[in-house]
């Protein structure tokens, strides 16, 4: 005998060809139980109370319905309810604000059944997922280092005259600094711009017109 799926889902859709879409993709799954659904409208809280689920699914635009003050306010009487919604478009600020306001997951209406199944399994285990075309846009952004962007005044100065072939002497009499001062800014040079020798950190400052030869 078959253990009965733990996982309850509800699902909230004012589109009855949706909804119905979405509760048998739950119902022949044998992860999950539909525990209810519902078109919106003012008993939905009833509903849900009624229902106990674990997870909701819930579109996002359903007319005459706020539904992320549906989820602030539901999610409020009930802190382990998890959500997974769902949205007509790309509308990358509103998936910001539905996953700030506590959804698991924001699905794009075209997701596959793979894609539902698995915001689902991402929500009951408290974890959250978007769909392919909202992922990229809601990531944060890579951060970009500019070689030479850290290096001091002085250091640039220093790496202008490596540039142009001066030894450590020459940049100590040059910079009026003791020779040892000119090892240890060299040293952070070559740290700072990754670079093994003090040709190859010349090299990655005329590549990034760190320097220039004149």
């Amino acid at each position: 005998m078959d253990p009965v799926p733990s996982i309850r889902v509800f699902v909230i859709d004012d589109h009855p060809i949706c909804r119905r879409g979405l509760a048998a993709m739950i119902e022949n799954s044998p992860a999950y139980r539909l525990a209810g659904d519902a078109g919106g409208g003012p008993e939905l809280e009833q509903a849900v109370a009624a229902a106990q689920p674990d997870v909701v699914v819930l579109d996002m635009t359903m007319p005459g319905t706020d539904s992320l003050a549906t989820l602030q306010t539901l999610g409020a009487r009930w802190p382990a309810l998890r959500w997974v919604l769902l949205a007509e478009t790309a509308d990358v600020p509103l998936a910001r604000q539905a996953l700030a306001a506590g959804a698991s997951a924001v699905l794009l209406k075209t997701a596959t059944q793979e894609e539902v199944l698995e915001a689902l399994q991402a929500a009951s285990q408290s974890r959250q997922m978007c769909s392919a075309a909202l992922h990229a846009a809601l990531a944060p952004p890579v951060p970009t280092t500019v070689p030479g962007a850290d290096l001091t005044q002085r250091e640039r100065e220093l790496l202008a005259l490596l540039a142009r072939g001066l030894g450590n002497g020459d940049i100590s009499a040059r910079l009026a600094i003791a020779v040892p001062t000119v090892k240890f800014h060299v040293t952070n040079i070559m740290s700072k711009l990754q670079a093994a020798n003090r040709t190859a950190a010349v090299l990655v400052a005329l590549r990034h017109n760190i320097v220039r030869l004149e």
